[in-house]
């Protein structure tokens, strides 16, 4: 349903866990991307949902808001960002 086109994580003391995720929603015209963010790295991470390049439509969006509270799917974008920490 998912499909992780470009992932990347960053940490810093002062701000904590930064990553985004560029992925791919099947049936969906655009791609997205999300920003994840947590001062610890742990369950409390908070996001923005964004299209990617261009907007598309806003029931897109919304379905996707709905898909990322299922934790399959929001845990699949958290666990991609993460691989790719920059150590």
């Amino acid at each position: 349903m998912i499909e992780v086109l470009k992932a990347n994580m960053e940490f810093a003391k002062e701000d904590g866990y930064v990553g985004k995720v560029e992925f791919k929603v099947n049936g969906h015209e655009h791609p997205y991307e999300i920003t994840l963010h947590s001062k610890r790295g742990k369950d409390d991470w908070s996001y923005a949902l964004n299209f990617l390049n261009e907007s598309g439509k806003e029931e897109d969006i919304e379905a996707v808001e709905e898909l990322l509270e299922e934790d399959e799917y929001f845990d699949q974008l958290v666990d991609a960002a993460q691989k790719a920490l920059v150590k």
